[in-house]
């Protein structure tokens, strides 16, 4: 078995000999290929080889960007995307291009390794959302590959930090920036167990982001017009060179077909246009330490993977934000792969000792009568994961339920992500009385499974995910998380008025029902309090204040105590009494 890092830029492929994880190099020495595909005329070459026909033909990069993407949630991409039911570029899903990417790195193992190679671990960024998981492992099974176990990049960066430190305690972050997605994971390393405590993130973050804001910035400079793919690859070379040196020129010849572009960069003028990306990733890494109730001094490590840590700015934003100097240890562009070669190796029994447990980045649940988010599986829960809870139907005579499965970390279900909408059928019932179980089930590779269950007829339903899970951009990831704490206390006030509304409708009309009867149940001196308890409820109702609705619920709750128990004894002394009398 294989371990595969898919990335943005560039990929790799390892595996686990004699107990140490290796890297393979394809036939030209190289340990790290470009994640780059070109298609020919019934030909396909990925890599350097398909680099070298940039500029000629049109080459895809950065299909990882695709992923479990929907058309219309894509606006960036350097190639024109073709409309239709789904993603496509060149013609081509992006599973299928990834799929060559895989297939590249499978013959190189294959090459090296001299066998048939036929299961792989992937790696995907933590913050990737099911239907791109989905995605990654379709790519995988189009390239010939089982897909035994999807990791999450920054998981395998501490796998392959924490390999020779198994009989240790010790708490690390791993800042994980890419070509394309950036990952800030913290994990927690004990007797060979790694535990995800925290992980925060951004699909839409990383060095190509750079890139283009650095071509921009020259083609502005040099009053050229559009930036071309030429330009994004020499934006691409300066920022690498603006790393060692603190000047570099921009050169780009014929633009348009006219005059050539010179353009003198400073690293201060790069690092301006890198601040803002930079201080997204930093925002990231608050978020996860206050997730993981971590400060930085509780930390024994910072762990920098990624290319773009090359950076200097970036290291010392990291180095000033944790402080402390983060640790280099691992190859930026080859720990990931080196970790996902250890998890396959742990699958296969050739690394013992290691046990991986993951979390899941954001809560699941479903929506609930009065428009209600109802979290079966919180976020950051350790997965594998399963929860379940039993629903009743809201109305008598009901003879289906809709179920929708939702994302997020509002109150409010409008306010979550969709994933996907099912009906279960039931036989009618009185209001409480028809029963569906529901359980969610997140397997190892973060994939999701909703099934539910008709608890009279056993006659279960089982939601597919379709392509693309989220309707959402992936960049709305974090917008997510950062307003569910921005709206915090309107979105609880509105779920406790929602909450106490639902009660108080139910309420209402069965206190209604019960003084109107006239039958003594209800002594007079009692029924001035109960009425005054009622107009108040009715009053907080028009009023929209959570609080005082649900202290008048409470209240009135309260007031038809007394009467409630009288109503349960007499209830039970008739079927006693129709019981004897039969």
């Amino acid at each position: 078995m294989i371990g595969i890092d898919l990335g943005t830029t560039y990929s790799a492929v390892g595996v686990v000999e004699s107990g140490f994880p290796i890297l393979l190099a394809n036939e030209e020495g190289r340990r790290v290929i470009p994640s780059a595909v070109w298609f020919g005329d019934g030909a396909v070459e990925v890599g350097e080889k398909a680099l070298r026909r940039r500029g000629v033909s049109p080459v895809v990069t950065s299909v990882k960007r695709l992923m479990g993407r929907r058309p219309g949630e894509v606006d960036d991409f350097p190639l024109p995307l073709d409309e239709g039911d789904r993603v496509r570029v060149l013609g081509r899903t992006p599973e299928e291009v990834s799929a060559e990417i895989l297939k590249e790195l499978k013959r190189i193992a294959e090459w090296r390794l001299e066998t048939e190679v036929r299961k792989a671990v992937i790696t995907v960024p933590a913050y990737f959302n099911d239907a791109q998981r989905s995605a990654t492992k379709r790519a995988g099974e189009l390239a010939g590959l089982e897909v035994a176990r999807i990791v999450n990049e920054p998981t395998a960066a501490a796998l392959a930090y924490g390999l020779d430190k198994l009989g240790e305690k010790a708490r690390v972050a791993v800042y994980d920036l890419g070509g394309g997605t950036f990952d800030l994971s913290v994990l927690e390393m004990r007797d060979g167990v790694f535990q995800v405590l925290a992980t925060r993130g951004d699909t839409r973050l990383g060095g190509d982001d750079l890139d283009a804001a650095l071509a921009g910035w020259c083609a502005e400079k040099a009053g050229a017009g559009a930036v071309d793919g030429r330009m994004i690859k020499e934006a691409e070379r300066v920022k690498r060179a603006l790393s060692a040196d603190g000047e570099a020129v921009f050169r780009v010849p014929f633009v348009d077909g006219g005059e050539s572009i010179e353009v003198a960069a400073t690293r201060r003028d790069f690092e301006h246009l890198a601040a803002p990306f930079i201080e997204r990733t930093i925002d990231c890494c608050r978020r996860a330490m206050h997730d993981a109730e971590l400060s930085p001094a509780d930390l024994d490590a910072v762990v920098l993977v990624g290319g773009s840590t090359r950076i200097p700015a970036v290291r010392e934003a990291v180095s000033a934000f944790f402080d402390r100097e983060p640790d280099l240890s691992q190859h930026p562009d080859e720990a990931i792969a080196l970790g996902a070669a250890i998890q396959a190796g742990v699958l296969t029994g050739a690394v013992r000792k290691v046990v991986l447990l993951d979390v899941t980045p954001l809560s699941l649940g479903i929506e609930t009568f009065g428009g209600l988010m109802n979290v079966l599986i919180p976020r950051n829960t350790t997965i594998p994961a399963k929860a379940g809870e039993m629903f009743t139907n809201a109305v008598a005579g009901q003879r289906s339920m809709s179920l929708r499965v939702l994302q997020g970390e509002r109150e409010m279900a409008r306010d979550n992500w969709r994933l996907g909408e099912f009906e279960v059928a039931f036989e009618p019932a009185e209001k409480g009385r028809a029963r569906v179980g529901v359980q969610f089930r997140i397997d190892e590779n973060g994939i999701l499974e909703v099934l539910a269950r008709d608890t009279a007829t056993n006659r279960d339903t089982v939601l597919e995910i379709r392509d693309a899970a989220v309707d959402v951009d992936d960049e709305k990831v974090e917008t997510m998380v950062s307003e569910s704490v921005e709206h915090a206390f309107d979105d609880m006030a509105e779920r406790v008025f929602t909450e106490a509304r639902l009660k108080a409708e139910e309420l209402l009309p069965a206190v209604e029902a019960v003084l109107s009867q006239g039958d003594g149940i209800v002594p007079e001196e009692e029924v001035a309090g109960i009425r005054e308890a009622e107009a108040t409820v009715r009053e907080a109702l028009d009023s929209g204040d959570a609080n005082r609705l649900k202290a008048a619920v409470e209240s009135l709750d309260k007031a038809t105590e007394a009467v409630a128990a009288r109503m349960v004894e007499r209830a039970m002394e008739e079927a006693l009494e129709r019981r004897m009398g039969g």
